[in-house]
């Protein structure tokens, strides 16, 4: 069995399910593992670590296979086999901060999606949908529409020298901000694409696109 260390960077809200990411330690690359649901997403109960849930910052042993579907799409997925996960410790900020980039474009262009062609369009390992940047002077905003109580937070990166608001997918953030936690300025992102969604106002002949997203926040 091929057992995988990652650092968790990511472990967000999915279709009321998980998407756990993190870089493999052994080679410094990208890894989103996932299941064989249509979308991938990871029931907690497949997470074997006793009930125990994974944090950022944890490192993790999964057993992966060697690759997994990509939805036409992703290039970091790798399939979950069978067997139990193993929680080895916990990294620092400062540890993960060789993964850390002040990129120019966040995940490729400068708006808060892309399309599924740009990325088709693409080498198969520059497929990127897992980024970790580093930003100073973060903000964060409500916003949530006056027909409805619930919280919509979305932080506020650059990308292309355009500001882009974008919604942030970390449960555990999202709930800090809830209780009025103030932001600090400096932090670790972890971005990542969505799978395929067209908003219900977009034109009918509009094609679904891979919305960008706020998966992990590390405040430093």
């Amino acid at each position: 069995m091929s057992m995988t260390r990652i650092v968790v960077l990511a472990n967000s809200w999915k279709h009321n399910d998980w998407c756990l990411a993190g870089v493999d330690l052994d080679t410094d690359k990208w890894v989103r593992p996932v299941t064989g649901l249509d979308d991938g997403r990871v029931p907690q109960t497949a997470m074997k670590l006793g009930g125990y849930f994974p944090a950022l910052l944890d490192v993790l042993e999964i057993p992966l296979d060697s690759s997994g579907p990509d939805f036409d799409f992703e290039s970091e997925n790798r399939t979950i086999l069978p067997g139990r996960w193993y929680h080895r410790g916990k990294l620092t900020p400062e540890d993960i901060r060789k993964y850390a980039k002040r990129p120019y474009y966040v995940l490729h262009n400068h708006r808060k999606y892309v399309t599924c062609k740009e990325l088709q369009q693409k080498p198969f390992e520059k497929r990127v949908t897992l980024q970790l940047i580093q930003v100073s002077g973060f903000k964060v905003r409500d916003a949530r529409r006056e027909s409805t109580d619930k919280p919509n937070w979305k932080g506020a990166i650059l990308s292309g020298g355009r500001k882009l608001e974008v919604k942030i997918t970390d449960p555990v953030y999202f709930e800090r901000l809830n209780g009025g936690h103030k932001p600090l300025p400096s932090c670790f992102l972890t971005m990542s694409l969505g799978m395929p969604y067209k908003p219900p106002d977009w034109d009918k002949d509009e094609r679904p696109v891979c919305w960008k997203l706020i998966a992990g926040v590390i405040e430093l």
